[in-house]
């Protein structure tokens, strides 16, 4: 029987539902959803809301930041690194006006060897954030 291992991060958001951070089967490691989202932090980078939590006006670039910041974070946090993604999903809430800057930012992200990539653009997110990615990764035993 194959492994199969839930992973929480200290240091990344707290989870805005029961799942856990990230799922170790084997040598695989599966990330639950991951947005902009900063542990112990309600303000979410590069979001304006109004009053009523609605979105007025965002960042993608800080966001996207962010992001790949958290991502760090719970790949670290499970015994991983950057370099063992291996599949990324993308949903983006505006594909016109977010996939250039977000496309930018992956180049410098992943300028060697970069994963593949399915991008989606959909309606809107459990939080008010434009970004979150789905992501595959390895863990290399030592």
């Amino acid at each position: 029987m194959v492994e199969n291992k839930s992973i929480n991060a200290d240091k990344a958001p707290e989870p805005v539902g029961l799942y856990p951070h990230a799922k170790r089967v084997g040598n695989l490691l599966f990330l639950s959803g991951v947005g902009p989202r900063e542990r112990g932090n309600t303000k979410i980078p590069g979001v304006e809301l109004n009053d009523k939590g609605e979105i007025v006006s965002y960042d993608i670039a800080t966001q996207c930041r962010s992001v790949f910041n958290n991502i760090k974070l719970i790949l670290e946090a499970s015994g991983s690194n950057w370099e063992n993604i291996i599949d990324v999903t993308v949903f983006l809430t505006n594909m016109k006006a977010d996939f250039p800057i977000y496309n930018k930012l992956w180049a410098e992200y992943f300028k060697e060897n970069p994963p593949c990539r399915t991008t989606l653009e959909i309606n809107s997110l459990p939080t008010p954030i434009a970004i979150e990615l789905k992501v595959i990764a390895t863990i290399n035993d030592k």
